[in-house]
């Protein structure tokens, strides 16, 4: 009967609560394909690790070391850690709450009445204390609140949990894949400033050959001084290009040695190499709607939707009644007529309670959850298209710089071979050495340039891998997620 009584007097406030506003689906719509993609090899090319493709001992190596010891790798696993405690914080509102509570009470009777007795001063009658005497009383109480989940706020808020918590592992991952990006370009710059250096270097022994032999010419009287004066201007650039690029390669090294965790350690322990850079390897074939599952950054802003719509269903839900459960539970003792008495207290009870006054607040919070919710709509919305920007760009700039480097290669081929026909006119007497000279630094200009955009196209690849959500194992941050709902 009371239960009865309480739902109806409860009927009317039920029927009043206007939930919150519909959030949008967000708009994923995407190409069936990219514009381009000119260096697609085989999907079945696993992209985790996609840093072990360019069959790179320093890469790998450095790269481990960055995900293990980097401060970036650090601070992203304490964070990861930081949302785990959340969640379990999260979901223990919904848990009985109580408190065991104690009490220790002392107390010092001093009854007015027969001897011993005292004097309050001369003239006064004296007071007499009896019966006095210490008495201590104790007790313990253990009282629970503990709220029914009866319109589904456990389901809800472990659901958003999960999001949350699902969000931050892919944050994690997220920033994994930018700092192994990060270490694989820039090893690759310099590397690239090395072998600018060692061209720089030639370029700087060639100049100052010409100036010689300008100068000889003018002091014969075979030149015009100021051909020498020329060349001696661009021998002085050539020599501070060479410190320029020593010092770059240096800031290089130390950036490096910072993003792998090495920070402190001298620059002359990472070597680097001034070889040829090499080719990247071929992208494995992809489509557009494999980045909802493949790119971290995407996937958090799923997760990040929907712990939005989980807080608005928390919103809407406590417009409702709340229902506790008051179970309580306590043990007392106490002196009674000079006998310690002790008693054992159990209660039960049922809570209810309805938020009258603070509807208009709670209704302003859900239509500003709300509004929170559509953001998070759009902000998906955005990641996915940001997501597929990226990716068409990365692949299309890197086409063209792979179609840079032949045109290039072929540039230097022949400029080469200018140079070696110079060098045997010369050894027959034809061309004078300032031809040879010529030819030689027209050479190591093109290759120079050849240089540059193999870099470029080392690091465009990166930018390509990342771009496609490689770096993180999707496989086993599925399993992880399932296993956390």
């Amino acid at each position: 009967m009371r239960r009865h009584l309480i739902f109806i007097a409860v009927l009317p406030l039920l029927a009043s609560c206007a939930l919150g506003p519909k959030v949008a689906k967000p708009n994923l719509t995407l190409p069936t394909a990219y514009e381009s993609q000119p260096t697609a090899g085989p999907s079945t090319t696993s992209i985790d690790r996609w840093w072990a493709l360019y069959n790179d001992p320093q890469l790998e190596t450095l790269v481990d070391q960055a995900l293990l010891n980097a401060p970036d790798a650090r601070s992203a696993l304490a964070r990861l850690r930081q949302a785990k405690a959340a969640r379990s914080d999260a979901l223990s509102d919904f848990w009985p709450q109580g408190a065991l509570k104690g009490t220790a009470t002392r107390t010092d009777t001093l009854p007015i009445g027969s001897s011993p007795s005292f004097s309050l001063g001369p003239g006064t009658p004296p007071i007499s204390l009896s019966n006095a005497g210490v008495t201590d009383s104790y007790g313990v109480n253990f009282d629970v609140t503990w709220e029914l989940d009866v319109l589904g706020g456990q389901a809800v808020a472990r659901k958003r949990a999960n999001a949350d918590l699902a969000a931050a592992k892919f944050d994690f991952d997220a920033s994994r894949t930018t700092l192994a990006a990060s270490v694989a370009d820039q090893l690759f710059q310099a590397r690239g400033l090395a072998v600018q250096l060692d061209d720089a270097k030639v370029a700087a022994r060639l100049s100052k050959d010409l100036q010689t032999v300008a100068q000889k010419k003018a002091d014969h009287g075979l030149g015009a001084q100021s051909d020498a004066d020329q060349a001696s201007a661009e021998t002085a650039q050539a020599d501070a290009q060479v410190a320029d690029l020593e010092t770059q390669i240096h800031a290089a090294q130390r950036t490096l040695l910072v993003l792998v965790g090495r920070g402190a350690e001298p620059v002359s322990n990472l070597p680097i190499s001034d070889e040829m850079i090499g080719t990247p390897p071929t992208i494995p074939a992809s489509v557009p709607g494999q980045l909802l599952a493949r790119r971290p950054d995407v996937r958090e802003a799923a997760a990040q939707l929907v712990s939005a719509k989980g807080v608005l269903k928390l919103d809407e839900l406590a417009l409702f009644p709340n229902f506790t459960l008051q179970p309580g539970v306590g043990l007392s003792t106490a002196p009674v007529l000079g006998t310690a008495l002790t008693t054992n207290v159990w209660s039960i009870g049922l809570g209810v309670a309805q938020p009258i006054l603070d509807m208009p607040r709670l209704k302003a919070e859900i239509r500003a959850q709300g509004a929170r919710a559509d953001q998070a709509v759009i902000a998906y919305e955005k990641a996915v298209q940001t997501a597929y920007g990226e990716s068409d760009n990365a692949l299309v700039q890197l086409g063209s710089d792979e179609t840079r480097v032949r045109l290039l290669t072929a540039g230097e081929t022949q400029g080469l071979t200018a140079y070696k026909a110079s060098q045997r006119r010369y050894s027959a007497g034809i061309d004078d050495l300032t031809t040879v000279l010529t030819a030689e630094r027209t050479w190591r200009t093109t290759r120079t340039a050849l240089t540059g955009a193999q870099v470029q196209a080392m690091r465009r690849s990166v930018q390509a891998f990342k771009a496609l959500g490689g770096g993180w194992n999707t496989t086993q941050l599925a399993a992880e997620t399932h296993g956390a709902r």
